[in-house]
């Protein structure tokens, strides 16, 4: 698969530092201070949604507002179709908008329906899941994904602080970059680890 381009994208001063703080090591990524709406360029904005398909609130509002109503009621009739009616959390999935230049949307819930999810893991697990997605969806696809637009996730209701999304989002990029040559339970404990310390949940955060 070509290499991906990771467009970080937020309006929240706070949130871009955080970025800038944990994905300075990693490629292919740009920071951008700014709401989707300016991008020049991208081939598929990540909604950080809920179960349900319920794009009313947050970017998922201005998702909606500026690709139409219809994508909403695409979006819904997947989760009918793939997931009976709930899309867990730890899944994303493909959806096209009918943007002719900005074709896909990856929706991809951080949480059930809006609450909180500060001392979780659903941040790594939104990103982990949406990358997966896209690489699943470049494998055979006509019009691969090059460019992802993507916001802090479960930053706003979720009300995860900057640091600890941007690093949970960061730590599974990472995985995705370089993934394992063979699995173990010590590759398995490290992984663990290393996504409990960036929720938070350990003292010794760090990777």
């Amino acid at each position: 698969m070509s290499t991906l381009k990771l467009i970080l994208v937020d309006p929240k001063p706070d949130l871009c530092d955080a970025f800038r703080e944990y994905f300075q090591s990693l490629p292919n990524v740009e920071i951008v201070k700014g709401i989707f709406e300016h991008l020049p360029v991208f081939d598929c904005m990540v909604s950080a949604a809920n179960s349900f398909g319920l794009m009313d609130g947050g970017v998922d509002e201005a998702i909606i507002n500026y690709f139409g109503i219809g994508l909403q009621d695409r979006v819904q009739q997947r989760i009918l179709e793939d997931y009976l009616g709930e899309q867990p959390v730890g899944t994303s999935m493909i959806v096209e908008t009918d943007h002719p230049e900005h074709p896909f949307i990856a929706h991809t819930p951080t949480m059930r329906v809006p609450l909180r999810i500060v001392g979780t893991d659903q941040v790594y697990l939104a990103m982990w899941a949406m990358l997966l997605e896209v690489r699943r969806h470049n494998l055979n696809a006509a019009r691969p994904i090059r460019v992802i637009a993507c916001p802090g996730l479960g930053t706003a209701t979720g009300q995860v602080p900057s640091d600890l999304a941007a690093e949970q989002m960061a730590l599974a990029y990472a995985h995705f970059l370089n993934p394992p040559a063979r699995i173990d339970w010590a590759m398995a404990t490290l992984r663990q680890a290393r996504v409990h310390r960036a929720a938070g949940l350990d003292s010794s955060r760090g990777w």
